[in-house]
């Protein structure tokens, strides 16, 4: 989902801002007891060329797709701009989310802290 907005009439001292294709990957969300997984689709995106971050409850991913380095008789897939933001619930451990990228694939592991994980409660016999 993105938003466009209406750049305003150049005046003979303004600059033109070159707006750059965006994408938004495509991205699955997962829950267990223990932790919430985001799996985005990135292919062709490398570590070098994304970041994530969270703060305030707010997982952003955004980044950069390569560039070809052949020259393309048709190109479907552009060098684009991406960025997803997700607010994610309270009780995430935020000292423990982890990242790894294989093939493509970016995947986010937001653990649960204790406190926010189900807990089985013993029912005691008199």
């Amino acid at each position: 989902m993105s938003t466009q907005t209406k750049l305003a009439t150049p005046t003979p001292n303004a600059e033109k801002i070159e707006q750059r294709p965006a994408i938004a990957p495509n991205v699955d969300v997962f829950e267990n007891e223990n932790e919430l997984l985001v799996v985005a689709d990135l292919p062709g995106v490398s570590q070098d060329r994304m970041s994530i971050h969270f703060e305030k409850g707010r997982l952003t991913i955004e980044g950069k797709t390569a560039p070809s380095k052949w020259a393309p008789r048709l190109a479907e897939a552009v060098t684009a701009d991406f960025r997803r933001t997700f607010l994610v619930p309270q009780g995430i451990d935020a000292e423990k989310i982890a990242a790894e990228l294989a093939q493509g694939v970016l995947t986010v592991h937001l653990p649960k802290h204790a406190s926010a994980k189900p807990r089985r409660i013993e029912v005691k016999v008199n």
